[in-house]
């Protein structure tokens, strides 16, 4: 994005730019998580998304996907099978996600703490 743009949308206050945008469809604690390891792992089941996702309670892992599906950023399917399967991926939008999350993964591995 042009500097110029983005300067004038924020002259018009914060909530007019890209940034509040993109801060509005992942701000929920668990989004960011999510939609790293859909870019990691692929097609994921709930379990594993849960198992991942160390600390998401029940109620907050699911309010984050359905929010999630709901702004376009990742899909659903569900397996009509005798052991019902649900699977959740990123949607192309969800996909060009992946150049800022490279970023914030670059970021964290050269500025994070080193092991003693």
């Amino acid at each position: 994005m042009d500097l110029k743009l983005a300067h004038e949308e924020f002259e018009r206050g914060i909530t007019h730019t890209g940034f509040h945008y993109t801060m509005s469809l992942i701000k929920r604690k668990y989004k960011l998580g999510i939609i790293y390891c859909l870019m990691m792992n692929g097609p994921t089941r709930y379990n594993e998304l849960k198992r991942r996702l160390e600390a998401a309670t029940f109620r907050s892992l699911t309010n984050s996907l359905k929010e999630l599906e709901a702004d376009g950023l990742i899909s659903r399917k569900e397996y009509s099978q005798i052991s019902p399967k649900v699977e959740y991926d990123l949607t192309e939008k969800g996909k060009s996600m992946t150049p800022f999350l490279e970023l914030l993964c670059d970021w964290g591995c050269e500025h994070m703490p080193k092991e003693k």
